[in-house]
């Protein structure tokens, strides 16, 4: 009962109080450390892939480590209660339901001021160019980093909770963290991150696989599994396109990367409203995910 009660207590934190202070988030020291060895990596191919795998596979070991110890530490020698209330603390950090659902809404709410105030919101949400979106790719792009990141910032960590443990929620955020940093092709921030980045990118996509399609199975409608296979694959990403294209069917909406993809391609342009409807879908997806975790977590570990 104590992983089932620490799922939900980590859940109901993120419900009422979101985010721990920088100083105290533990994943804002995993970007320290990652940021920390990004510019340390060597520019050469070979040397930077290996590097850059090494580099992942310190920083994931010293995480993992940190929380088995810390998991272990309150179930051995702390009762049942607190044992999971320490361990709902611990595990809230690894997800952000709170903190995504409020980002999302804020582009929508800069959107009414002007379509400059919603392209600037989103782009603290999206990593990619935004100057020369209009309102309805703005919340294509929102709506699309709203189901990628259910996956990312809640249902995965989750996931790897049920798996094993703490170390495992904290080892996928670990490596989604990295992903977020070094995961590019390409020039970013100054260097060349082909080769440095690809061990970070081909872990996430690893990790991530199954939850991103049990994300999709709960976010999209049952009887269109069928399209939902379709729809997913026109992505590169081996994962985000499943959420993406399980909202973009349940919505009836199109999501596109102008120039790179269009998921469900005869659905209309989002509106407001679909947004609205967009993050009502998320939040029933995280109750779902509370409950099924819960029920999971009391059979595994009874």
């Amino acid at each position: 009962m104590s992983a089932a009660a620490a799922l939900w207590i980590a859940l109901l934190v993120d419900r009422l109080w979101g985010e721990p202070p920088a100083a105290l988030h533990p994943v804002v020291a995993m970007g320290r450390y990652l940021g920390w060895a990004g510019k340390r990596l060597p520019q050469a191919p070979a040397a930077a892939f290996t590097g850059g795998a090494l580099a992942w596979c310190v920083g994931a070991l010293t995480v993992g480590a940190l929380a088995a110890a810390l998991q272990w530490a309150v179930l051995a020698w702390l009762p049942g209660w607190a044992a999971a209330l320490l361990l709902g603390l611990a595990l809230k950090p690894m997800l952000a339901w709170r903190m995504l659902r409020d980002e999302v809404q804020a582009v929508e709410t800069a959107l009414g001021q002007s379509l400059e105030a919603g392209r600037a919101r989103l782009a603290m949400l999206v990593s990619r160019d935004v100057a020369a979106l209009d309102a309805g790719t703005v919340r294509e792009s929102a709506i699309e980093s709203l189901a990628e990141n259910l996956n990312d910032s809640v249902v995965a960590p989750l996931f790897w909770f049920l798996v094993a443990g703490l170390p495992g929620a904290a080892v996928f955020r670990f490596a989604n963290t990295a992903d977020a940093m070094w995961g590019y092709r390409g020039m970013r921030g100054g260097r060349d991150w082909e080769w440095a980045g690809k061990w970070a990118a081909r872990a996430d996509d690893v990790l991530g696989w199954v939850p991103a399609r049990i994300t999709a199975l709960l976010l999209g409608p049952p009887w269109a599994w069928r399209a939902l296979v379709a729809q997913a694959g026109r992505t590169a990403s081996p994962n985000s396109g499943w959420p993406m294209a399980a909202m973009a069917l349940h919505l009836g909406v199109r999501l596109r990367k102008p120039g790179v993809y269009a998921l469900n391609a005869d659905g209309r342009a989002p509106q407001a409203s679909d947004l609205a409807r967009a993050l009502a879908l998320a939040g029933r997806t995280v109750l779902r995910v509370a409950v099924l975790g819960g029920a999971v977590a009391v059979l595994r570990w009874p």
